[in-house]
């Protein structure tokens, strides 16, 4: 997200500059590459003056991916919730524990956690070096260790035109819908989706939008919250009835490469209930 759509941009220039008859060559140069970085946006719909993300140096966020053990989920699980609540709690600690939820449908024995941290950067910096001292934490990695399968994760930032993901009381369960676009796309995504978020908003589903800065690259990620499976059908259905939304859906899709949807339940000491 952001990083490589400049040299990218700098890439088509260049193509297009081959394509063109020389005599077009000179006059189109500096207005058409202006138009590259100078972006005609109308704040009043669109939230692009953001440039996409919220202040980098306020909110970072990382997701991790567990894959468990089946046998072993419930051990994993409680050792989560014996351990994660106290680095959550404590003001020494700049990060939070925003959601942690077990994979439903989708990917089984997963254990999925979002974490943000207040002042970017630095703060998960400040986290991870405060945590290899912290002789519980460690204990419990090396316990949760034995019983996993595989681990990822990725840094994100928030779209500055989602809601910041705050708790929430439930029963609730968690959508989270994954989107691997192509390169070069997501300040296209990131315009469409600044005014496709009103269609999203009606029954409060949405909880909050990211995208990727290391790990997987161009990597989306929407979580949305709904009371049951047949209220996310309902929600999602009566989209269609607003005007505007068939369009959004009809140039997005062609951005992504592979999308993903995962059914998650919020684990006891998750703040997304």
């Amino acid at each position: 997200g952001g990083g490589p759509t400049a040299p990218c941009a700098l890439a088509l220039g260049t193509l297009f500059l081959r394509e063109q008859p020389r005599h077009r060559r000179t006059g189109c140069t500096d207005s058409w590459f202006k138009s590259l970085f100078v972006r005609k946006v109308d704040p009043r719909k669109d939230a692009h003056s953001h440039l996409l993300a919220k202040k980098e140096d306020s909110n970072l966020y990382k997701i991790q991916f567990h894959n468990v053990k089946p046998e072993c989920l419930d051990n994993y699980n409680k050792l989560c919730e014996d351990v994660l609540p106290s680095i959550h709690a404590d003001p020494n600690y700049p990060c939070e524990l925003v959601g942690t939820w077990n994979t439903w449908y989708g990917e089984q024995d997963q254990a999925v956690h979002l974490w943000r941290y207040r002042g970017g950067y630095p703060a998960l910096t400040e986290v991870m070096n405060k945590l290899r001292t912290n002789k519980v934490f460690m204990e419990y990695r090396s316990e949760r260790g034995k019983m996993l399968l595989s681990r990822r994760n990725q840094l994100l930032l928030e779209f500055s035109f989602w809601n910041e993901p705050l708790p929430r009381e439930g029963p609730n369960i968690y959508e989270l819908r994954s989107y691997s676009l192509r390169p070069g796309t997501m300040i296209e995504w990131g315009n469409y989706w600044a005014r496709a978020i009103k269609y999203r908003q009606r029954n409060n589903e949405a909880v909050g939008g990211f995208f990727s800065q290391i790990g997987s690259l161009y990597m989306v990620h929407h979580l949305w919250a709904y009371k049951d499976l047949q209220s996310r059908e309902d929600t999602r259905n009566a989209a269609w009835l607003q005007e505007g939304w068939d369009e959004v859906v009809y140039y997005t899709v062609p951005l992504i490469q592979h999308m993903e949807s995962r059914i998650m339940i919020p684990l006891k000491i998750s703040p997304l209930k």
